[in-house]
C-alpha cells in the first residue's frame, strides 16, 4: 500500500477551500467540504484538464471543470453533467493530529 502524502494542517484548509497534493506523478485536490475532507484526482475525466483550475461549490458540494463545463460531486467523484460521463478518481483521507492526509490508493 502506498504511503500517506501529507497535503496540510486543518487549519490552512478552512471549510470551502482546496488544496492540491501531489503522490508521484498524481495530482490530488483535497477539498474541505463543511468540515469534511475529500480528495479527488485533479484531472477532468472528459478531457485531461486540471479541476483546481475551476470553482469549487462548497454549498452544493461540486467541482466545475473550467474548460467544458462539467461538474463533478467532490464526496465521490461522479459527473453530474455531460460532457464528462466517467467519475474522477476519489482518493482516501484522513485527519491525524491536526494534519489532513491523502494518497493515491490504486496501486
Amino acid at each position: 500500500m502506498p504511503d500517506w502524502i501529507r497535503v496540510c494542517a486543518t487549519s490552512e484548509l478552512l471549510p470551502g477551500e482546496t488544496k492540491v497534493a501531489w503522490d508521484g506523478d498524481t495530482p490530488i485536490l483535497v477539498f474541505n467540504y463543511d468540515g469534511d475532507y475529500y480528495a479527488l484526482e485533479d484531472r477532468c475525466s472528459h478531457e485531461d484538464f486540471e479541476l483546481s483550475s475551476g470553482p469549487f461549490d462548497a454549498e452544493e458540494a461540486t467541482i466545475e471543470c473550467v474548460l467544458h463545463g462539467s461538474k463533478f460531486d467532490v464526496r465521490d467523484g461522479r459527473a453530474l453533467n455531460a460532457p464528462a460521463y466517467a467519475p474522477v478518481a476519489k482518493f482516501p483521507v484522513r485527519v491525524e493530529d491536526g494534519v489532513v492526509w491523502t494518497r493515491d490508493d490504486r496501486g
